[in-house]
């Protein structure tokens, strides 16, 4: 009888079978069943990230797994598999994917070309959004000092780094930003809270000496869920904002 992988994996995670449970099958084999099942769901979620540009979310990798398979274990198996080669397995927010090890990533970095550069302005609007998500544009202003063009906020969310998150619910309902999963990707981060604290901003010569003593950055959320004083977009608001035709369709 040939077994398919679901059943096989449901062997090995905690179904008790009938030898199981008369003692004819030791440890030693039940342990080596338990070790090729975790062997063969690497190779899986291995298959997984590797044919996605994307990084993959947990909750897909996890679907395409035998049922019952550890996805939390299989994946820190497998990254810890790559942590000392050329390329590592990576977690980025709630998803994985392959990335040049750090110390390489200068041999990379040689060959690209920066097709567009952010300015000085724009640099300072995705740091304003990336520590004090979700924003709004007057809230930008504010921790800035001066006016941000929309302009600039549309350069941001080309780049795919910054997102609309969703309406203030407050007057004139102003749109709230906030940044993606492609920007924590790009700067090398897991989660939002892997931002530089304040000791490594000072040290990098990024904050000023006259900082307040007692100041700290704002603390910043675990997920993409909206807060109780936002509302989500909806297409009304879309054609509101003038991002899709009265009929529904993107604008270019």
């Amino acid at each position: 009888m040939i077994m398919d992988p679901g059943h096989s994996a449901a062997f090995a995670y905690g179904a008790e079978t009938d030898g199981a449970e008369d003692g004819e099958m030791g440890s030693d084999a039940l342990d080596a069943l338990k070790e090729r099942a975790l062997h063969e769901a690497e190779r899986i979620a291995e298959a997984l990230v590797f044919a996605s540009s994307e990084p993959v979310s947990e909750k897909l990798i996890s679907g395409k797994l035998p049922e019952d398979t550890p996805v939390g274990v299989v994946m820190e198996r497998l990254a810890e598999r790559y942590a000392a080669r050329g390329v590592n397995l990576v977690r980025v927010g709630d998803a994985w994917a392959f990335r040049t090890a750090a110390d390489l990533g200068f041999l990379i970095r040689r060959d690209e070309t920066e097709v567009k550069k952010l300015s000085r302005a724009g640099l300072e609007v995705l740091s304003t959004i990336a520590y004090h998500q979700p924003v709004t544009r007057a809230e930008i202003e504010d921790v800035r000092g001066v006016a941000t063009s929309k302009g600039t906020l549309d350069v941001l969310l080309e780049t795919g780094w910054v997102r609309m998150r969703g309406r203030r619910r407050s007057p004139g309902r102003p749109v709230t930003y906030g940044t993606t999963m492609a920007f924590l990707d790009h700067f090398g981060l897991e989660d939002l809270r892997d931002l530089p604290g304040m000791d490594e901003l000072k040290g990098a010569g990024l904050l000023s000496g006259r900082v307040p003593s007692n100041f700290q950055p704002p603390l910043l959320p675990s997920g993409d869920e909206l807060t109780d004083d936002e509302d989500p977009i909806t297409q009304l608001d879309l054609e509101e904002l003038g991002l899709l035709t009265p009929m529904g369709e993107a604008e270019d």
